[in-house]
């Protein structure tokens, strides 16, 4: 009984959260919003909504699996480190970093890219962009995944809380939110935050190629791939090919990486 008021104690403070953070970025706005928001919003939950399915069909017991025999095995960074406090703060760090490296990866690898454009496409960027992806990415991504949970030696514990951090780190760094300049400056410093990611979203390819960081932000710092030198209204938001417009709508958009496109040097 404890433990079931515990979990739905930790669904209100969830729900809560993202509750403040959507009225947050509507009373403080990052950017002018260019297209009207619901047929937008709409288009991206229904997105949302088919990833989440295939990542509960198949990446949740998966990944579960691998960090049960973690745990009971002693295995990975986390092992390595001796388990307990310090071994699962390791285990968290390249959970996190891993994403950094596949991050990059989608934008590099042209096969990769032709998923993650769909996400990339949104002319706008708020909360709902962070639910923007496609479908299949989410099997894409799989054996990566797998690999993440594997060589971290996270287990199932660490691994909950790694999925809850993430999740709320990416609605946060996609909302439209206008943070005060000093309190994103002192962020951006250990997370990835609205202003540092939509840098990322930008149709520049110097500007797109920075800020890949999505939960913990010290990976970009490490690697010089920061940039904060870009003012939101100076962005344009999106991907500056000739099927963007089409690709913005749903079905297209899943269309999208299965069909010929041109090529475009600058992101593959």
């Amino acid at each position: 009984m404890a433990s079931r008021l515990v979990k739905l104690a930790g669904m209100a403070l969830g729900a809560g959260a993202v509750g403040a953070l959507l009225y947050a970025e509507r009373a403080r706005p990052l950017r002018k919003q260019m297209r009207k928001a619901a047929p937008r919003i709409t288009r991206n939950l229904a997105m949302g909504a088919s990833c989440q399915a295939a990542i509960s069909a198949a990446e949740v017991p998966l990944t579960n699996r691998i960090a049960a025999q973690n745990a009971k095995r002693k295995r990975g960074l986390s092992g390595l480190f001796g388990g307990g406090a310090i071994g699962g703060a390791v285990a968290f760090l390249a959970m996190d970093y891993g994403f950094y490296l596949w991050h990059v990866a989608t934008h590099k690898v042209p096969f990769l890219w032709r998923f993650h454009r769909v996400h990339h496409v949104d002319p706008d960027m708020d909360t709902s962009t962070a639910l923007r992806f496609h479908f299949v990415d989410m099997f894409v991504s799989l054996p990566w995944r797998l690999v993440q949970v594997r060589l971290s030696g996270i287990g199932p514990r660490g691994l909950a809380a790694w999925r809850k951090f993430f999740l709320f780190s990416v609605l946060f760094h996609h909302a439209n939110l206008r943070l005060p300049r000093r309190l994103d400056e002192a962020l951006s410093k250990h997370i990835t935050t609205p202003r540092m990611h939509g840098i990322h979203h930008s149709q520049k390819p110097c500007e797109m190629d920075s800020n890949w960081s999505s939960g913990i932000a010290w990976w970009d710092h490490l690697h010089a791939t920061f940039r904060s030198n870009v003012a939101a209204e100076e962005i344009t938001i999106g991907v500056d090919d000739p099927l963007a417009e089409r690709d913005t709508h749903l079905l297209p958009a899943l269309k999208a990486p299965f069909a010929a496109r041109p090529a475009n040097p600058d992101l593959s």
